[in-house]
């Protein structure tokens, strides 16, 4: 009998639904399926085929736009004001794959040059990548997925992707979603299985493309399992960064570095974490902020006035609690929160000046804790912030703008924010780490692309 993975909801631990796993001959055959659809050009669907698949999708998730969101609310956890921001951004992703279409061309490469290239056209042109294989997260259970298998969908790539054990419902849904919309079922094919089974996927030689939204430990592992040839996109997390200045509009400041601590309490890989304030108004920084997190409404991420809902699981939430302890015991302060409010819930937590040796300084935290560190030179703000190995999304508040454009040059990260909080996101914009934090960059168009390969045709002819 074929097992089962039992989907619970992590605010109140209730059984959602049972999905069966999939068998390692199974995915054996879902790969091979994938790689025939590869090999027989006839199977491939055409830009105009893609695009009328794409479009149906998108009436089909305004459709079930609010069914969509329950979903990812109970079973990612998820707060519902927020679910529904993902799902509008979901739609908004597949349109945006849609427009990308239009640009997926090549280019003239200009011959004639010397004498030995004259009688010559030349000029590339684009063509999937060949299979995906797609591992993702929990946090965001259905954009995640529409950032990986979208792409390879526009570009008309076969793909497999295997969703987070924890929240694999939104991603079973946008697949029969897709088959509803046209797509032929060897195109796209989501796999809930083992991590045993999803390393064998993924390091099969029949994967042309890896991409990953994870923790660095299984990503860069992973990566280096793969097939020669095998190319990747790898997303983990960070500990952001934030410097704040003497002279930021704290008005501004406070609410939106509170929203991106806090925000699907704190479980994003560019969360707010540690910010470095001027000495001169950095209790005023943490105690705004602590002000503002102990208005925030923690609970049932179903009631659509929750802000804060639960960590993913309860051993998450414990060692949250184990480093905010040892962050008081190095001398932290603790201006709001520290406590368990049960099993799943976390009280939005600030603490200022611990030690920089703790968990809570060099670690990602992934939960509702921000730290606060007052400094006196800039320099010392810059070297702390990049003085770990995590780079992804960085910010710094100031009003002069010398100060911000050199700040933004010297912090280590692929995205700096100038006056507004390390979690902000479009999704046509480039996304990713660097150093331990990833590889390549996230972002529908920029996937798109990474799951293309160019071919470069050369035409001689003695009339040109």
């Amino acid at each position: 009998m074929a097992s089962t993975l039992k989907v619970h909801s992590p605010f109140d631990g209730k059984l959602i639904a049972e999905v069966q796993l999939k068998e390692t001959d199974e995915i054996e055959a879902a790969l091979e399926k994938a790689y025939r659809v590869l090999l027989d050009r006839s199977r491939w669907l055409k830009p105009f085929e893609r695009i009328e698949i794409l479009e149906k999708l998108v009436l089909l998730l305004e459709r079930d736009k609010d069914s969509l969101i329950k979903t990812a609310t109970l079973e990612g956890g998820k707060p519902w004001m927020d679910s529904k921001v993902e799902v509008e951004r979901g739609i908004q992703g597949v349109k945006l794959a849609i427009n990308e279409i239009h640009h997926l061309a090549g280019s003239e490469i200009p011959m004639g040059l010397t004498k030995s290239s004259i009688n010559r056209l030349a000029f590339t042109i684009k063509e999937p990548i060949g299979v995906v294989a797609a591992v993702s997260a929990f946090n965001h259970p259905l954009n995640l997925i529409i950032h990986q298998v979208i792409p390879a969908v526009a570009v008309g790539a076969p793909v497999i992707i295997k969703p987070a054990s924890a929240t694999p419902l939104s991603c079973v849904n946008l697949i029969n979603l897709l088959y509803e919309a046209g797509l032929p079922k060897d195109l796209a094919q989501v796999v809930v299985c083992k991590g045993s089974d999803a390393e064998k996927m993924v390091t099969d030689p029949r994967v042309n493309f890896f991409s990953f939204i994870g923790s660095a430990k299984v990503g860069w592992d992973l990566r280096s399992k793969l097939s020669p040839g095998t190319r990747c996109a790898l997303e983990h997390g960070g500990a952001a960064p934030v410097i704040v200045e003497a002279d930021a509009d704290l008005k501004e400041a406070l609410p939106l570095l509170t929203k991106g601590g806090f925000y699907h309490a704190g479980q994003v890989c560019v969360s707010v974490q540690r910010i470095f304030a001027h000495e001169s108004i950095a209790s005023t920084v943490a105690r705004g902020i602590a002000d503002l997190a102990k208005k925030l409404k923690v609970g049932d991420p179903l009631d659509p006035t929750t802000e804060v809902g639960p960590i993913i699981n309860h051993t998450e939430t414990d060692r949250i609690h184990t480093w905010v302890e040892e962050a008081k015991a190095s001398g932290g302060e603790i201006l709001c929160g520290g406590s368990k409010i049960s099993n799943s819930l976390y009280q939005p937590t600030v603490i200022y000046n611990p030690s920089l040796s703790a968990k809570v300084s060099n670690s990602e935290i992934f939960g509702p804790v921000v730290c606060v560190y007052p400094y006196k030179n800039r320099e010392d703000a810059i070297n702390w912030a990049n003085s770990l190995p995590l780079a992804f999304q960085a910010s710094v508040f100031t009003k002069n703008l010398d100060i911000a454009l050199d700040t933004l040059k010297r912090l280590n990260a692929t995205a700096v924010m100038v006056n507004d909080h390390t979690a902000f996101r479009v999704d046509w914009m480039p996304f990713g780490g660097r150093d331990s934090s990833g590889l390549g960059l996230g972002g529908i168009s920029y996937s798109m692309h990474e799951m293309t390969r160019e071919k470069m045709a050369v035409i001689k002819s003695n009339v040109l």
